[in-house]
């Protein structure tokens, strides 16, 4: 099976097809799409003059109908809306729209639309108060259990209420807490920086780039691991130095007590920190500010020893607690080559999958147990993925495509697996 090898590859996918960025004809009479063009709402807007605020994400649709992925990326903001009636513009042919092309696609977008009719967009105030104040409750839990001398329960405590910082960031950074695009952007600047001791804003660079084009080779970010650890037969390459092909056929035994905790580190004391400094982001600066003040106060009760051995056993939890839960709905999935695209809706279906729902794991995992329908709807607030996952599976079921949902513990050994396999195919070369 291609499912749970993440080094193979999906060109089997019956919606994939070369990229069009080169410049397409299209039929008799018909301009060519070319690089700079992209296709919105049965529209070719030239893209070429357009700094995008995300970086090169935008490059990732030329020559392509993007129309399912700015709407998901930009449901709520009219600044988008804006910029776009300002580039040069073209009408398109209807021929030329994924939904025009592809049942699939149409009967997405037409869910879509009856989904916001029913208001599954709309943000629920009184849920984002509820995951603010389980943070808020863990926190003082775990230094209740401290000061009560159950310190391993602490760890354990602060480390997830850490990790759960980063969930509800993630929810921030998809503006879907309050619908308000700055406030959502400042919860996450809070829930990340004081929380989590990462940037926001890199985050939103990173991860926006993931959801653009999953587990797309020299798209995806997600898949730029090296030298850490390797997902994918893709990214490895037999120049690799002996030293490193030794740590990656060792990667499923240290990923867990070694690799995640290089990662985690790397970002909160290397990788962020250098971001807000070169983009000069003060309110991220301020959020770190709270965190280090923080860590001195517990400095001062505890003593540096303790403080230090307490940040890194509680961190450990986060990472490991983050970590393995994002591994486990992806990086064991089938890659695309450069060359290779695809549709929005089978990018979800075929390079995310589900974990079974249960009221523990749904908690556990804060709703991103339901990736697919987190990749079709980046923007619907995450707690409503249960109750539209049996819409999505039956539009699937009507296409012939895999509705893909696993056990939690299925998963977690897809995922030991795949690294295994990727790690002996790069020693082995």
């Amino acid at each position: 099976s291609v499912m749970g090898k993440g080094g193979e590859s999906s060109s089997s996918t019956a919606s994939l097809r070369s990229g069009a960025a080169g410049g397409v004809k299209s039929g008799s009479g018909v301009a060519a799409v070319v690089s700079s063009e992209v296709l919105i709402d049965g529209v070719w807007y030239d893209t070429s003059s357009f700094k995008h605020p995300g970086g090169r994400v935008l490059s990732y649709y030329a020559g392509r109908d993007a129309t399912q992925a700015y709407h998901e990326f930009h449901q709520r903001s009219a600044k988008a809306a804006k910029f776009l009636k300002t580039l040069p513009s073209r009408e398109a042919q209807p021929s030329e729209s994924e939904s025009s092309k592809d049942g699939l696609v149409r009967d997405f977008d037409e869910l879509r639309m009856q989904l916001e009719k029913e208001g599954f967009f709309k943000p629920n105030y009184a849920h984002t108060v509820y995951r603010l104040a389980e943070l808020a409750v863990m926190c003082v839990a775990g230094v209740a259990l401290w000061m009560q001398g159950y310190k391993a329960a602490s760890v354990v405590m602060i480390g997830i209420m850490q990790g759960r910082c980063g969930w509800l960031m993630h929810e921030g950074g998809h503006y879907s807490l309050t619908g308000n695009i700055k406030v959502d952007r400042a919860l996450q600047i809070f829930l990340y920086g004081t929380g989590c001791g990462m940037s926001a804003s890199w985050w939103r660079n990173q991860h926006n780039k993931h959801h653009a084009t999953p587990q797309k080779v020299g798209y995806d970010v997600d898949l730029n691991t090296l030298p850490l650890v390797a997902f994918c037969k893709d990214v490895l390459k037999s120049s690799h130095p002996t030293a490193l092909k030794a740590w990656l056929k060792l990667q499923p035994w240290l990923f867990i007590p070694v690799t995640n905790q290089l990662v985690g580190f790397g970002w909160q004391f290397y990788l962020h920190p250098r971001h807000i400094i070169r983009t000069k982001n003060v309110a991220e600066m301020a959020a770190f500010a709270a965190r280090f003040a923080i860590i001195g106060a517990l400095t001062y009760a505890l003593g540096a020893g303790n403080t230090a051995a307490l940040y890194l056993a509680t961190n450990t939890v986060s990472f490991n607690y983050i970590f393995l839960n994002f591994a486990v709905s992806h990086t064991h999935l089938p890659t695309l080559q450069k060359h290779e695209n695809t549709d929005w809706v089978r990018y979800a279906a075929v390079h995310t999958m589900n974990v079974h729902s249960s009221w523990w794991c749904n908690w556990w995992m804060a709703y991103l147990n339901f990736q697919i329908e987190h990749h079709l709807f980046p923007s619907m607030p995450q707690y409503r993925h249960p109750i539209v996952s049996p819409r999505v599976r039956a539009m699937f079921e009507k296409h012939g495509v895999k509705y893909d949902s696993r056990g939690y513990l299925e998963a977690m050994y897809d995922c030991f697996s795949n690294l295994k396999s990727v790690g002996d195919l790069a020693f082995t070369g």
